[in-house]
């Protein structure tokens, strides 16, 4: 297993993820104890020790099932991480009450690392007021030993992840952000990466590989990729982009089965970065899977727009839910925009396509993203 120093700890390159535990009978809320603790026990056995759950992971139970899994083993053997719930607003003060509940679900005294969960637009403005009381509760935590290192995890945008580092990046000692060869270019991972090296902010990554989307590519499409490297699988290849990645701590991988756990260890067992060449492979490779419109956020189009909308960050939104099938960050971002910002709002006056160096036939996209929302 190879590792790397957080400061006085020595933490599993591969971090253990409790999104997507094995179910029974395909109920996420009820989770397969035995298969979990056999995951577990091996993981452990061979250098895993970061695992991080959260409070609404398999509708609450993921905290209480970890617990039970890690309660098996020393507590010493292992690094548990945790988040306060502020995807859901209305869990805005009650950051006591979840704390001390989310303690007593794990079945620990303390937590290792503590995450302010998925700063994003639904909830920004929230996480910056502070009369709600939640960094600083929990940086008393941090004080009383409950807490031993505090970060947060993300899918805002670049400007919103501004605004919260700007209030909080003090006190923040490492970041939690969706990384993967897909989305370094497609959700603009790389600033987020560039100005957390910058702040020797150490990075956690989720998603590396999409969800599973970038497990499952079919052989004609990775071709061109596996001709560089014969011996890799789509799964391990990802693993290897985020080996080249300056500033990665830990790579979470949510995993669902004894098998994947065996095959991410075995890829974690070496540390084989990528070479330049392999890099812009995997890049077109990404560029190949999302097929997306090819807006260039030139800006003419809003120029001319009578409703004002931000076209490009709407079709950022439209090629982000289109790839994904659906999902859950359109939606969420859009949900915070006034009505006369939305997509639905497009009037169909075909301004801006007059105007478009792409030639993009915007008011169809922007019809047929309003559709899809609305389903």
């Amino acid at each position: 297993m190879i590792y790397k120093y957080f400061k006085d700890k020595k933490i599993s390159s591969l971090g253990f993820g409790t999104m997507r535990l094995p179910t029974i009978d395909g109920n996420v809320s009820k989770i397969d104890e035995n298969a979990t603790f056999e995951m577990f026990d091996y993981a452990i056995s061979k250098g895993v020790n970061y695992f991080d759950t959260a409070w609404g992971y398999h509708n609450g139970m993921s905290e209480i099932v970890v617990g039970k899994a890690l309660k098996r083993h020393p507590r010493e053997s292992f690094y548990l991480a945790s988040k306060f719930p502020g995807y859901d607003v209305t869990n805005f003060g009650k950051t006591e009450e979840i704390f001390k509940k989310q303690l007593e679900k794990c079945q620990v005294e303390y937590f290792d690392f503590y995450l302010i969960h998925n700063v994003c637009e639904k909830n920004i403005e929230q996480y910056l007021d502070r009369s709600y009381g939640t960094v600083d509760y929990l940086l008393e935590q941090k004080k009383n030993g409950k807490i031993k290192h505090l970060g947060f995890s993300t899918h805002a945008d670049f400007d919103n992840f501004l605004r919260f580092m700007n209030a909080y990046g003090e006190h923040m000692e490492f970041c939690q952000i969706q990384l993967n060869y897909l989305d370094y270019h497609f959700q603009e991972a790389k600033k987020k990466v560039e100005y957390l090296n910058e702040r020797n902010i150490p990075i956690i990554v989720m998603e590396p590989l999409r969800g599973g989307k970038l497990a499952n590519i079919n052989d004609e499409l990775f071709s061109t990729v596996k001709a560089l490297r014969p011996n890799e699988t789509p799964p391990s290849m990802a693993f290897r982009f985020l080996q080249s990645i300056n500033g990665v701590l830990v790579t979470l991988s949510g995993m669902s089965s004894f098998t994947q756990v065996k095959e991410n260890i075995q890829t974690f067992e070496t540390n084989e970065p990528l070479t330049d060449e392999e890099i812009s492979a995997l890049f077109k490779l990404a560029n190949k899977m999302t097929n997306s419109v090819p807006c260039t956020s030139c800006r003419y189009c809003t120029e001319y727009c009578p409703m004002g909308l931000d076209i490009p960050k709407l079709i950022s939104l439209y090629n982000e839910h289109e790839f994904t099938g659906g999902g859950f960050l359109a939606p969420m971002y859009i949900s915070t925009l006034p009505e006369n910002k939305r997509p639905s709002a497009c009037i169909g006056c075909r301004s801006c396509e007059a105007v478009c160096p792409q030639v993009i036939k915007i008011s169809e996209i922007f019809s047929d993203f309003g559709t899809k929302l609305s389903k």
